[in-house]
């Protein structure tokens, strides 16, 4: 990892909170809605909030390439050490357009597949999760107050199930899925907070048996994996990002708990 872990750290929260604050200012406004190529909207926050995150980004002392959502196409990869920025502007574009809250700022270190340092804030929550390779999962609460956070461990036999879903998305394979995990209760959230949840324990597993990007993934995954979770693809393996030309993740399932 570049720089010292630490600093890094806090100076990736200080670019996507101002990331966050450009969001709620247009958030707390009437506000453009586009549609993209593929069908799913894109606001005016999206694109400010992308701009603001690629100048931070740039201006740290080492310089690595980025991709964000906003701007795939000019991605040219990783550099020579296999690292690369992973930048989600506005996760939860649908969530923010309901003005649902459930919406995040989502910004990630991938080196060599793996996130390695990741930060999630969700502004209009005033709350934010960040991680590092060998410094843990911390929840940031409304007063600034940092507290670590570890996943809740694979419940007891017989108990009931805390599983997350997505409030936008269902699928029939889902169904499937959660007749097998056995009794269960569904918490519907937004955007990456889902993984959030499971890495601050109040979540026991996700299951993600529909589509989604790396940007959407990587930062929260950095949390999960660093709270001692893990988020694996339907064959076991940890999902990776060692292929960003592939913008597709596979179906994945997030654990908080160890295999």
């Amino acid at each position: 990892m570049p720089m010292n872990p630490p600093d890094l750290l806090e100076q990736v929260f200080s670019i996507a909170k101002d990331a966050g604050d450009t969001i709620m200012a247009i958030y707390s406004r009437e506000f453009t809605v586009e549609e993209k190529d593929d069908k799913s909207p894109l606001t005016e926050a999206d694109k400010a909030a992308h701009e603001v995150i690629v100048v931070g980004l740039n201006a740290l002392p080492e310089s690595i390439p980025v991709l964000s959502e906003e701007d795939a196409g000019g991605f040219a990869g990783a550099d020579a050490d296999g690292r690369y920025w992973l930048v989600d502007p506005l996760d939860g574009t649908k969530e923010f357009i309901k003005r649902n809250d459930e919406f995040t700022v989502n910004i990630a270190l991938i080196e060599n597949g793996k996130p390695v340092l990741g930060v999630v804030v969700a502004p209009a929550l005033e709350v934010s999760y960040l991680a590092a390779e060998g410094m843990g999962a911390f929840k940031v609460n409304t007063s600034g107050e940092r507290k670590p956070i570890r996943v809740a461990g694979k419940p007891a036999e017989g108990a009931t199930w805390r599983v997350v879903g997505s409030r936008s998305h269902h699928s029939p394979d889902l169904a499937e899925w959660l007749e097998q995990l056995g009794e269960h209760d569904m918490v519907p959230m937004g955007s990456s907070l889902k993984l959030c949840l499971i890495a601050e324990g109040e979540a026991d597993v996700y299951p993600r048996l529909g589509p989604t990007c790396l940007w959407d993934t990587g930062a929260a995954q950095a949390v999960v994996e660093q709270a001692g979770g893990r988020v694996e693809t339907l064959e076991g393996e940890p999902l990776s990002y060692a292929t960003p030309q592939e913008h597709l993740n596979p179906y994945f399932i997030v654990w908080g708990h160890q295999a």
